[in-house]
């Protein structure tokens, strides 16, 4: 009898796994538009987005606007007219991403957003999922205040306008800052996340404000750039750089000294928990409209 009821309880489990992995099928094609395939960080979050997408059987087909809104807008336009089951964007600008998202919306296609927000009152996204940045932000103030505690001193930040991963990272850096009256921010400079970018616009800082303490890049390429341009002026060690994201180029220049120190995300982790939002949309349940992630810190001692 119990004999029995073991393969009666096994066949269920099995057709009943078989039955999920059905409902999931190859007939679930889901659209990604990425802000860049450029920086680790968002071949760290594809990789989560297949990896899990490779669970329930979801279909990817994966693009990037590379820094491009009007790029991504037709690329948007493109999944739409593929009718793709869901679409999962990060922003290449957060404003005007909310007209695409509405022309998903009038054709009945749910979004969802990853790493960047809609900050535009037009569409509905079902689910943003993305790092606590604020927090992150914080973390990279504090980073700051414990490399110039004994002295403070000028510190500039190497922005990327217009989306609200780093309006919000940007938020928490100026929150702590603001409580340290030895330290002030002087300049918000754009680089876009751009590594070259970045390098020029240090070079000009360096020219302009010879006596900076300190660099806030909003993004590993970012702080990069920057420290690539405080080496070429012989100033290595002498400015504190701190970064954000911790790709494995930036711990290499924390190990080598170049930089203070990183507020750390988890961009895998990210694409993971963008799918099981989908997946849960899908199977008819409850999905916050909001899913933050956790950050950390990763200096020299970290392992």
């Amino acid at each position: 009898m119990k004999r029995w009821l073991s393969v009666v309880i096994l066949a269920v489990m099995v057709f009943g796994l078989m039955g999920v992995q059905e409902a999931f099928a190859a007939t679930k094609l889901i659209g990604v538009t990425l802000l860049t395939r450029e920086h680790q960080f968002y071949r760290d979050l594809e990789a989560g987005l297949r990896s899990e997408a490779a669970k329930y059987g979801f279909e990817l087909q994966v693009v990037a606007g590379e820094f491009d809104f009007g790029k991504q807008a037709a690329q948007i336009d493109d999944f739409i007219s593929k009718k793709v089951d869901a679409l999962i964007i990060a922003p290449c600008d957060s404003l005007a991403v909310g007209g695409s998202i509405a022309e998903a919306n009038k054709a009945g296609i749910p979004v969802f957003t990853v790493d960047i927000m809609n900050l535009s009152p037009q569409g509905k996204v079902v689910c943003a999922v993305q790092s606590d940045n604020v927090e992150g932000g914080r973390q990279a103030g504090r980073l700051m205040v414990q490399a110039l505690k004994d002295k403070g001193g000028k510190v500039v930040i190497i922005n990327h306008p217009g989306v609200t991963s780093v309006l919000d990272r940007v938020e928490g850096f100026r929150e702590i800052i603001a409580q340290h009256p030895e330290i002030k921010i002087i300049a918000d400079v754009p680089a876009w996340g751009q590594r070259d970018r970045a390098m020029a616009a240090m070079e000009d800082i360096l020219l302009r404000v010879p006596d900076v303490a300190g660099v806030f890049g909003i993004n590993d390429d970012s702080a990069l750039g920057a420290v690539a341009a405080i080496e070429a002026a012989g100033k290595l060690g002498k400015i504190v750089v701190v970064g954000y994201d911790a790709t494995p180029e930036a711990k290499d220049a924390i190990k080598a000294g170049k930089i203070y120190g990183d507020a750390i995300q988890y961009p895998t982790l990210i694409g993971q928990k963008a799918i099981q939002a989908i997946a849960d949309y899908f199977a008819g349940k409850k999905v916050p409209e909001k899913i933050n992630v956790e950050v950390g810190v990763w200096t020299k001692d970290s392992k």
